[in-house]
């Protein structure tokens, strides 16, 4: 058994960033192409164009921006500390969840619960 999770952050208009963006943003930075992006996670160029603008808007700063030289894009520098914080947090919520989900489970008589070791 494990425990799973998922983060993102919101505010009354909607999601702002989460996993899906997170990945989304890491492969247009991969691909400098966020139509061949969209391709490579199976999804609809609009629907990935939607949900990058959704977030642009929302927290009022450009994720990307057309590359310096050549063709395609890039992530602007807010768009890289944005990833960079997503991915510290995730990281210490895995390790919080590690050690402490089991912890509180298994201590509790009756239930049996046994959880995996963390890879």
């Amino acid at each position: 058994m494990r425990i799973r999770h998922k983060i993102w952050l919101e505010d009354e208009s909607g999601v702002l960033f989460g996993r899906g963006r997170f990945e989304l943003l890491l492969t247009v930075d991969e691909l400098g192409s966020l139509s061949a992006a969209a391709k490579q996670m199976k999804m609809s160029y609009r629907a990935a164009w939607g949900r990058i603008r959704a977030s642009e808007e929302r927290l009022s700063l450009p994720l990307m921006e057309k590359a310096a030289v050549g063709r395609g894009l890039t992530l602007t520098t807010q768009a890289r500390k944005l990833i960079d914080l997503y991915r510290k947090f995730e990281h210490e919520i895995d390790e919080l969840i590690a050690n402490r989900g089991p912890q509180i489970f298994e201590a509790e008589p009756g239930l049996n619960l046994v959880f995996n070791e963390p890879k």
